[in-house]
């Protein structure tokens, strides 16, 4: 499957050479509005690809998407000094505006792939803008804050991330729900198994791996600037997703219809991720406090979307 990348920044190369190592595209071609940007990242994405999956990797125009099965849209503006996020979030939707109007003019059977951030609100702005049904139109959401909290969970049990079952909900953000009552490691819920194996998760942990999973990204940004390892690495996985119709259940962000009585907000839940895009959207079962929780992170969700509008 072709697979275009709008933004060839940090996170869109990252996301183009994980689809390259992970053999996730056919194709993939790079765009940027610094074209020399674009042309730099793809040739150093090609030279990985001897070393793993035949790909073919190219930068150019919108022209190029023609074809693309998946476009990601990595694309954004940096915010002013002084600046409010609400402005920032307003030129970032202009931005996504001309953007989209050329992907769909170039790729218009395209499912739509949002990295920008912040994402859930971006989300949004890239449904309104390309008049896809809301199941082509899917932000990274949650799918890295959970991978995290995956990471942590295993390293606590002593046993591989790939075994635990845990979700993140709501935001891709600070009111984010980790959803501590549906985790499971194998099949047992996560604190039985923590006991069996002899690492049982005290108050003390649960809140040292909240921090962990919550302020991740600010301890990235310190240390590096940016995050992008991880998020590209995400972002390939939900490519891989479609492309062969996995059916795979994932944490990623659509427009939602409702959420524990918010209406119509773009926010994270466990989906089902095949070929056409959003198959199905699950809702775990819910501690009272948590439930709780995601409606208070829909309505933030929901009110900066108002405002934004």
């Amino acid at each position: 499957m072709k697979v275009g990348i709008v933004g060839a920044g940090m996170v869109g190369s990252a996301a183009g050479y994980a689809l390259a190592l992970r053999g996730g595209a056919s194709e993939i071609v790079l765009i940027d509005h610094n074209e020399k940007l674009a042309i730099a990242q793809a040739e150093d994405i090609a030279h990985a690809v001897p070393f793993a999956h035949a790909c073919v990797v190219g930068a150019g125009g919108y022209e190029e998407l023609e074809g693309a099965g998946v476009v990601i849209l990595a694309a954004g503006v940096a915010q002013k000094p002084g600046e409010s996020r609400l402005s920032l979030l307003s030129r970032n939707a202009e931005v996504f505006s001309e953007v989209i109007a050329q992907v769909r003019r170039n790729a218009p059977d395209a499912i739509l792939l949002i990295a920008s951030n912040p994402v859930d609100i971006m989300t949004e702005v890239a449904l309104r803008a390309s008049g896809l049904p809301r199941e082509r139109v899917i932000g990274s959401g949650t799918i890295l804050d959970t991978a995290r909290f995956r990471s942590l969970l295993g390293t606590h049990l002593g046993i591989a991330p790939q075994s635990v079952h845990a979700y993140v909900l709501g935001e891709h953000g600070d009111s984010e729900v980790l959803a501590w009552s549906a985790a499971r490691a194998g099949s047992e819920p996560i604190a039985r198994f923590a006991v069996q194996v002899g690492a049982p998760i005290t108050g003390e942990i649960r809140e040292r791996i909240d921090a962990g999973v919550r302020r991740a990204a600010y301890r990235i940004i310190e240390g590096k600037g940016a995050t992008w390892y991880g998020i590209g690495a995400g972002l390939a996985r939900i490519v891989q997703a479609i492309r062969d119709d996995q059916r795979t259940v994932l944490s990623v962000s659509i427009v939602t219809p409702e959420v524990e009585g918010v209406q119509d907000v773009a926010l994270s839940l466990p989906r089902i991720v095949g070929r056409a895009g959003i198959l199905t959207t699950l809702m775990p079962e819910l501690a009272e406090g948590e439930a709780a929780a995601l409606r208070a992170s829909a309505e933030l969700l929901k009110e900066t979307g108002a405002g934004l509008r």
